[in-house]
């Protein structure tokens, strides 16, 4: 509050301004305020606007929506930061205005509120310039000549003097909210793709050898055509020999195992090496230009941790904890342990040494031509370190996209997004029921989480399995496909999934066998492979703009509680998704779906076109209820697109 005029509940804003909010290339944000002052003045807002680098102020005008709430946006045009503030003033201009006009209704004299007017004219023509400074003096001039209060008041109240005065305001009163507030504008990568997490060294053909970035750019066509934007790849870098996990996680040494890839570091390199059996640093370059030969990007995971054999270990003993013993404490998550991983120290004396390294690894990949990292664990590492590194990476690089593996306490995990990733893991993967799934996205799409928190729906990792795929067979990959692919706009695989891959260690979530430990050969066409329906997932969500949104997702009354059913629109209308999915992959259910029409302008007694994106069947419905039957091993879901019907129009299609 600044003077007699009060600007309070700005929207968006994020912890008072401590954080910025997130939105895309192309996205215009729109910012609401509370303003108003004492008595009857009439006022007139802007929000302010400029990329953080620029000096200068842009202003965007804003509207009183109801009840003092106003509204004003800008054009996001460009992927950098903005900075954003509201300013408002008495519109003396329009205050004038109203008042005589109620004047001249009652029947009252006007003439000093007529010179009143004429002196407000003159004012602005001082602050005018060049044209409009001389056709606001001609208006002056014409109010002189004028003798009937008729005339001059038909001269005061012209439209075009309106606009006029608009343009030149007094703003002697202007008050401005107390603080700049600002917006991410990321590339629309941020908001919509379908990654593919790949291991590298289980992409080749040869058993007990690990396969290398040549075998992975074979990959590539296959990866492309099931529709994935993003290939991901796990650490890609040497690994240790001291402490190397066996087989299953197995603390025994086998002869010959390659060891975990988050186990980083040996006499091979570190975090800026690759490993010499995925081939050199150059493969690793071609292998980034051949993929983006085939439209995909190239996501690096980036693990902080170190094992015993990594080069810092010699080279900055400091960087690490030490025990009573003085031995160097391992990695652990109760009950599991990880004796081949150790974390770095963020809070030794060495602290600025240490965040500088680590930026410039990140930077040193990104000269490799990687513009995507998947940060592994971000929930372990001190909050301002990372607030500090994406905001340095992104001053030169705004391109570059940071997705945070927090698997961890809500508050912690949203702390992080706030911080500056650009996307999170969340817990969707363990989210399988009607209203858990509804409460769940509902917080992610409908709060104020959605200023800042762009989830990435991952099916599956290769540290969880979680039951429901262990146990639903191919009916659950395609359930928890379609959930992931339509309510997010952003989600994931990990490689073995399009096979329905889905043996585990017992009472466990980890996969039998895992590649995290051994050397794997997949049959990519192994019989009940998923890979067409993923492409038709794709491909839909390709086509259809409504799903590369997310806080435009919406949830429907579907009869049954085994059967989700929720929906999408663009802002425009112009394409309208809904999804019915059976959330049980071993019975069919049938539901009666209300769809939402009077959303839709569409009267009930007014026949519709809808097209089942998934088989392509068209149907013309009337009414907003609707039967569907969803059986998990024939149709466990339904998408379907909404368009008003013109029987011209559906016999065209049709025939």
């Amino acid at each position: 509050m600044t003077g007699t005029i009060v600007i309070e509940n700005i929207y968006p804003e994020l912890d008072c301004g401590r954080y910025p909010v997130k939105r895309e290339v192309g996205d215009r944000l729109e910012v609401e305020a509370d303003i108003f002052k004492e008595g009857h003045d009439l006022l007139a807002a802007v929000v302010k606007y400029r990329e953080a680098d620029a000096a200068d102020w842009l202003e965007a005008p804003m509207a009183q929506v109801v009840n003092d709430r106003w509204r004003g946006g800008f054009a996001l045009e460009k992927n950098t930061r903005y900075r954003y503030a509201i300013e408002a003033w008495v519109d003396q201009f329009e205050s004038w205005r109203a008042e005589l006009e109620k004047k001249l209704e009652a029947g009252q004299a006007v003439g000093l509120e007529l010179l009143e007017g004429r002196q407000l004219v003159a004012a602005a023509a001082e602050r005018a310039a060049d044209d409009d400074r001389s056709q606001l003096r001609r208006v002056v001039e014409n109010f002189d000549r004028q003798t009937l209060d008729a005339e001059r008041t038909d001269l005061l109240l012209a439209p075009a003097l309106r606009r006029l005065m608009v343009r030149h305001p007094d703003r002697s009163t202007a008050a401005a909210c107390e603080r700049e507030l600002e917006v991410v504008a990321d590339r629309p990568a941020a908001r919509f793709a379908a990654w593919y997490e790949m291991f590298p060294r289980s992409q080749g053909r040869v058993r007990g050898k690990s396969a290398t970035f040549r075998d992975c750019a074979a990959r590539l066509p296959e990866i492309r055509s099931m529709g994935f934007d993003v290939v991901y790849l796990v650490p890609i870098h040497p690994i240790g020999a001291t402490h190397r996990k066996g087989p299953n996680n197995t603390e025994e040494l086998v002869p010959g195992a390659p060891g975990s890839p988050y186990a980083i570091g040996s006499e091979a390199g570190g975090h800026k090496a690759v490993h010499p059996e995925l081939g050199t640093l150059e493969d690793f370059r071609a292998f980034v230009r051949q993929a983006g030969e085939h439209g995909l990007e190239v996501a690096l995971d980036f693990a902080i941790q170190c094992s015993p054999d990594h080069p810092y270990l010699k080279e900055h003993p400091d960087w690490f904890r030490y025990r009573p013993d003085g031995s160097i404490k391992y990695a652990e998550n109760p009950p599991k342990k990880y004796q081949d991983i150790f974390n770095v120290d963020f809070y030794s004396p060495a602290k600025d040494e240490i965040w500088r390294e680590w930026l410039d690894v990140v930077l040193f990949w990104i000269g490799q031509g990687v513009k995507i990292f998947r940060v592994d664990n971000p929930h372990t590492k001190p909050i301002a370190f990372w607030e500090w590194l994406i905001r340095e990476v992104q001053n030169e690089r705004p391109d570059i996209i940071f997705l945070a593996e927090a698997f961890t306490r809500p508050k912690l995990l949203k702390a992080l997004a706030k911080a500056g990733f650009t996307q999170s893991y969340t817990y969707f993967t363990w989210r399988n029921f009607k209203q858990e799934l509804a409460d769940y996205l509902t917080e992610l799409t409908q709060s104020e989480v959605k200023e800042y928190l762009r989830p990435n729906f991952f099916t599956c990792t290769p540290d969880i399995l979680p039951a429901f795929l262990q146990s639903g067979g191919r009916p659950a990959f395609i359930i928890r496909l379609v959930l992931a692919a339509t309510l997010s706009s952003v989600y994931g695989i990990y490689n073995g999934f399009e096979l329905c891959e889905a043996a585990a260690v017992p009472g466990t979530e980890e996969y039998l066998d895992s590649e995290k430990y051994d050397y794997k050969v997949w049959d990519w066409d192994r019989p009940g492979h998923i890979k067409e329906e993923i492409a038709a997932i794709n491909r839909i969500r390709l086509e259809n703009p409504a799903l590369h949104e997310l806080e435009n997702l919406r949830f429907y009354p579907a009869d049954d509680d085994n059967v989700l059913f929720y929906g999408k629109a663009t802002l425009d209308g112009s394409n309208t998704v809904f999804v019915a999915v059976n959330l049980d992959p071993f019975e069919a259910h049938q539901a009666v779906l209300e769809f939402p029409l009077q959303e839709l302008g569409i009267p009930r007694d007014k026949t519709f076109q809808v097209e089942e994106l998934l088989t392509g069947r068209k149907h013309l419905w009337r009414g907003h209820r609707h039967i569907v039957d969803l059986d998990p091993r024939q149709n466990p879901a339904e998408i379907y697109r909404i368009t008003r019907w013109a029987y011209r129009d559906y016999v065209e299609t049709c025939f």
